[in-house]
């Protein structure tokens, strides 16, 4: 807490307080229900966090279908714990009446045709690990990309990850992915190692290194970058939890690039989830006759996917990090901007061989009469001499 906030607010970098009830309140509720709680959403945007809180605490009646999310857990108040755990870890509870909760990448969750339902709610808030600021992810200055594929990634596809990853932080975009092996581990490894920013979305508590092999990786994360969960600390892994965090990986990425994925993966699930958003797709093909690549090719068929090649064709897809333009350079050649005569010219002469104009004009088919206004423009580039009466030659 700084200096200047008052007893029984938190302050956050930029200033902005954030009630203490309001923080308590959400950690409560975080913990109650189990994510997405589409039901317990709809309540809190109601009532607003602290009345919501309030009442299931009370016991109050809430419906079948709040209850449903809430009666398992309706007694277990580790709010405390919860928050002084993610103290001592150097972390935080961001939480949307924070000025660092990531406004522009949960907008997506308003999405008209999404189905509030089901998985598409705003989260609670998040559990957070790490110096960056999660507001600026995937936001329009500062663009993200999922980088995600399959576990039991190839040679190539870990290529694939980790040097465009590192291509893609190099040119200012956050990578974002779930700290899993194979091509989620590549993707960070990348941008660490352009000293990039990259964002791991965890299926447990943030205190957690899962996969256990990757405690070293998620460390390293959490000291340049961010770890991020919607579970509270002590919660472990369980298969419905990735399912669920895959929608959050999709929410902070501008687009989402698929690398390679087998049939059934979560990759797609990623991806799909990335659709419904409205986000941008891209899938990387592979060899036809790998199976890691079954998944990317059959996602590449469907609307709105695009298949990518290079790093240029993510970029062009997901748009531009800074003002300037950022369209692929072509290398600078030396016959760059001549006309169509002079280029023709130029590649009749053979080596450093003279020729005359009537023979540069047979060799390139240029008419005899266009040949010397020719000569002159590469004359004036220096790409050509005239070697004495003899005739035309390359220059030195």
């Amino acid at each position: 807490m700084s200096a200047e906030a008052e007893p029984g607010t938190r302050t956050d970098d930029d200033g902005v307080a954030v009630p203490e009830e309001v923080l308590r309140a959400r950690a409560y509720l975080m913990r109650l229900a189990e994510p997405p709680a589409p039901r317990l959403a709809h309540l809190v945007a109601l009532l607003g966090p602290v009345e919501a809180a309030e009442r299931i605490r009370g016991g109050a009646d809430l419906g079948r279908h709040v209850g449903a999310e809430v009666n398992a857990r309706r007694d277990v108040d580790r709010v405390d714990a919860d928050l002084d755990g993610v103290r001592a870890l150097g972390g935080r509870l961001v939480v949307p009446e924070d000025a660092d909760w990531p406004v522009a990448a949960m907008a997506g969750f308003d999405h008209p045709g999404l189905d509030a339902s089901t998985d598409w709610v705003t989260p609670l808030g998040l559990w957070v690990r790490g110096p960056g600021s999660l507001a600026t992810v995937g936001d329009a200055g500062h663009r993200s990309v999922a980088v995600v594929g399959s576990r039991a990634a190839t040679g190539y596809g870990r290529w694939v990850a980790r040097e465009w990853s590192a291509s893609l932080a190099d040119e200012g975009l956050t990578v974002v992915s779930g700290a899993a092996f194979g091509i989620d581990g590549a993707a960070h490894r990348g941008a660490l190692a352009v000293d990039g920013r990259t964002v791991a979305v965890l299926a447990c508590g943030v205190e957690r290194a899962y996969p256990a092999a990757h405690a070293r990786l998620l460390e390293t994360i959490a000291a340049q970058g961010l770890v991020v969960s919607e579970y509270p600390v002590g919660a472990v892994p369980a298969r419905h939890r990735f399912l669920v965090r895959n929608r959050l990986i999709a929410a902070l990425a501008s687009g989402t690039l698929v690398v390679e994925a087998g049939a059934r993966s979560g990759a797609t699930r990623t991806a799909s989830a990335a659709l419904e958003l409205g986000r941008p797709v891209m899938a990387v093909p592979g060899p036809v006759t790998s199976a890691l690549s079954v998944g990317s090719h059959h996602l590449a068929r469907q609307p709105g996917v695009t298949l990518v090649g290079s790093v240029d064709d993510v970029l062009a897809d997901v748009g531009p990090v800074r003002d300037s333009d950022t369209s692929p350079v072509r290398p600078s050649g030396p016959l760059d901007g001549l006309s169509t005569p002079a280029v023709r010219v130029h590649g009749a002469l053979r080596g450093f061989a003279t020729a005359t104009v009537i023979a540069l004009a047979r060799e390139s088919g240029v008419d005899p009469s266009t040949v010397p206004a020719a000569l002159d423009e590469l004359a004036a580039a220096g790409l050509v001499i005239l070697d004495g009466e003899r005739g035309w030659c390359r220059s030195g």
